[in-house]
């Protein structure tokens, strides 16, 4: 017994001196703005893809690392030494990266490389330059096209196209911050990211024209200058005008422009511009301001006249359609669409006439991304939540029987570009036990070879002091709804006493924070957190994104109400854990999560001692059109909504200590949100303190990311601890 005691404490003593010859983090090695963190973290495997060959990039040198069988090779296919002596247009190859290499022919040697200047194709075989263009300066917006090697670019909001002879084309002459051409619309609701739309050879081009000169400015300024000078950004705000746009098409072969016939664009939303194979016609979704309805519209490209309403969908709260259509590569006459109609976003079969074919995907999970095709088993390869909620995984859909096999381990979560031929996918994922990994996986369900992977890499941590990280779930306050948390113990964590416990919040739309990848997707500052002391605690309530259309839209016309409910379910399972000390609980998230943190802080104000909100929506009337009014409807039709969510309301209830932070230059949760909370608690005489970064938007760039961390650092060690 006595040799068992001493071993106990022997290997105890050898725990606390490992222990203690630990590092401790540094914000500067947790933040990806720190000094060191790139320091510590392993370099990424960058990769693309030449047809169903897979080449690993890097700054200097191009490595073919899988060949068109799957098969791990290793080859220099060429350096910058080989290009660089060839370059003409005055760089003499200087800032040549070939980290921004592409492979847009499957069946030719040829790279796609640029410079400062130029953009220019490298055939390695032959060991020349054989077509180049001129890289336009001061432009945005930009994006290539490599079938036509044309590239469409804004400036001066004015769209222009430089076609593969290098001849430029000005597609618009009355651009301006009134009226911008070639750029994303709606603020980048229903899932636009850019206002250009290339056919499928690349020939034509389809773009957005925005007229947002009824639009009210908000009034941001630049304090950059001697004296500050005015910043106005155009911010329709919900119940308010908003902009109106247009689709034109334009053929640089005729120099003219052809603009679509939809109607009066007032109060409408065009979103999802497809093109048909055969270039003849372009499809929109298009939704009326109350965003209840969406009708998937053909429009025919040479006259631009209106042919018609495919399909129609509707509902008493809301659609949301965010993706284009997708052409079957096999049978041009046949798409995917892509819709929530049975409570989650699946996949369904048209043909070009609007008759429904079949559901290709069904069930309680969500179709997240399509990825593209197998052409050879006709299968779609696509990425969901069917394994389970928290992760993402890939599966193989045959279009014929509707049959998903997984493709890759069912663990996880995944993160994977397909092969042009669509044989293999380039798979990066990660799990609670696996800090990352990259593989190669064949895409047809019939193969059982197990995958290439082609690296591992280990987790960089291991000379840190580094915490317990779990997951859990708990049952929402409706009832029945099962809620997902992540939960960060602190460093050398001890059950027998109490700690302080910070909850992070999100909550909203289109974000979840508890995924099955490494840490459980904790960011960093919970680690730097718990290093500290404090445990961590985060829940994904009803509202947030990936679970159902019932599960975010049970927040319609009320946000933050059942938000709350299921923060405080949280909260109570905290309470009852006997290492929480219940007098010492913090709040904090940003944007969404901002406005939760000071709802929390203000409807419930004896739960939370200290709370950091940061960019917070303090008031859904002061949010824009699109995302506001899909979830609250309009100040005009929901005034009690309104009235019941607004923060200036509740600014009399606060009694612990709120610190708010936002951007100086907000654009997205413009400052009249966290100015206007600020008068309404002066008049209240409540007292939240206050922090801004000037010259910064609705997020923190560069190292000042770091400066913010422990601004929110500081707050809690001040008042909670």
């Amino acid at each position: 017994m006595k040799r068992i005691q001493t071993l106990l404490l022997f290997l105890a003593a050898i725990t606390i001196m490992t222990a203690q010859t630990k590092k401790s983090f540094t914000l500067d090695d947790l933040m990806w703005g720190g000094q060191n963190y790139w320091n510590i973290q392993p370099r990424s495997l960058y990769t693309e893809w030449w047809g169903d060959r897979l080449v690993k990039l890097g700054p200097t040198e191009l490595v073919l690392i899988a060949d068109e069988n799957g098969i791990a090779t290793e080859e220099t296919l060429f350096t910058t030494d080989d290009v660089a002596p060839l370059i003409q247009d005055g760089t003499h190859g200087l800032g040549l990266n070939l980290y921004y290499s592409s492979f847009p022919y499957a069946d030719k040697k040829l790279a796609l490389l640029q410079t400062s200047k130029s953009r220019f194709l490298y055939d390695w075989k032959e060991k020349k330059i054989t077509w180049s263009q001129s890289i336009t300066p001061n432009s945005s917006n930009n994006e290539f096209n490599a079938a036509s090697r044309s590239e469409a670019y804004t400036r001066d909001w004015n769209l222009f196209l430089r076609t593969s002879d290098n001849v430029e084309h000005q597609i618009s002459f009355d651009g301006s911050r009134e009226i911008p051409y070639g750029t994303s619309v709606h603020r980048d609701e229903f899932g636009i990211h850019k206002g250009t739309f290339f056919s499928p050879s690349g020939r034509l081009l389809a773009f957005y024209r925005m007229d947002q000169s009824m639009v009210t400015d908000y009034p941001l300024v630049d304090i950059e200058h001697r004296v500050a000078e005015a910043a106005p950004e155009k911010y329709p705000m919900a119940g308010m005008t908003s902009h109106k746009v247009t689709v034109g098409v334009y053929d640089p072969t005729k120099d003219e422009t052809t603009w679509l016939q939809a109607g009066d664009p007032t109060d409408r939303y065009f979103t999802n511009v497809s093109w048909s194979p055969d270039e003849k016609t372009i499809y929109m979704i298009e939704l009326p301001r109350s965003q209840k309805k969406a009708e998937l519209v053909a429009y025919d490209v040479e006259s631009g006249r209106r042919l018609g309403v495919l399909y129609t969908e509707e509902h008493e709260k809301y659609v949301h359609p965010t993706h284009d259509l997708t052409f079957l590569p096999w049978d041009s006459t046949k798409f995917i669409y892509q819709s929530e109609r049975d409570g989650y976003n699946h996949l369904y079969l048209f043909d070009t006439s609007g008759k429904e074919l079949r559901q290709l995907t069904s069930g309680s999970f969500v179709v997240l991304e399509v990825l593209g095709f197998n052409e050879k088993t006709k299968s779609v390869v696509i990425q969901s939540t069917e394994s389970s909620h928290i992760r993402n995984n890939y599966y193989s859909v045959n279009v014929e029987t509707g049959k998903r096999a997984l493709l890759d381990n069912g663990l996880g979560v995944h993160s994977a570009k397909l092969s042009a031929g669509g044989k293999f996918l380039f798979d990066r994922w990660s799990s609670p036990q696996v800090f990352r990994q990259y593989a190669l996986r064949a895409t047809a369900p019939q193969k059982k070879s197990q995958p290439l992977v082609l690296r591992q890499d280990n987790d960089p941590w291991t000379e840190y002091n580094v915490p317990e990280i779990s997951s859990g779930s708990l049952t929402a306050a409706d009832g029945k709804t099962q809620l997902f948390y992540r939960m960060v113990k602190p460093v050398d964590f001890d059950p027998a006493k109490k700690y302080p416990a910070v909850v992070y919040v999100y909550g909203g739309p289109g974000l979840r924070n508890v995924e099955e990848a490494w840490n459980y997707w904790a960011r960093p500052w919970e680690i730097y957190m718990a290093q500290k002391g404090y445990l961590i605690f985060v829940l994904d309530n009803r509202g947030s994104c990936d679970r159902g259309f019932e599960f975010e839209s049970c927040t319609y016309k009320h946000l933050g109400v059942e938000e709350m409910k299921d923060q405080l379910v949280g909260v109570e399972y905290l309470k009852s854990l006997p290492y929480v000390d219940a007098n010492r609980l913090g709040i904090h998230g940003w944007s969404f999560g901002g406005f939760m943190t000071t709802s929390l802080m203000c409807t419930y104000p004896d739960v939370f001692k200290v709370g950091v909100a940061g960019g917070p929506v303090i008031d859904w009337k002061y949010y824009e059109v699109m995302y506001g009014e899909r979830y609250m409807s309009t100040p005009q039709e929901n005034p009690e909504g309104y009235e019941q969510t607004s923060l200036l309301n509740k600014a009399k209830n606060l009694k612990g200590r709120l610190q708010i932070i936002f951007g100086y230059n907000d654009p997205t949760c413009v400052p009249q949100h966290t100015l206007s909370f600020m008068r309404a608690c002066i008049d209240a005489d409540t007292q939240p303190d206050l922090f801004t970064y000037p010259n910064q938007g609705h997020n923190m760039d560069g190292h000042d990311m770091v400066h913010l961390h422990e601004r929110i650092t500081r707050y809690f060690e001040d008042y909670l601890k």
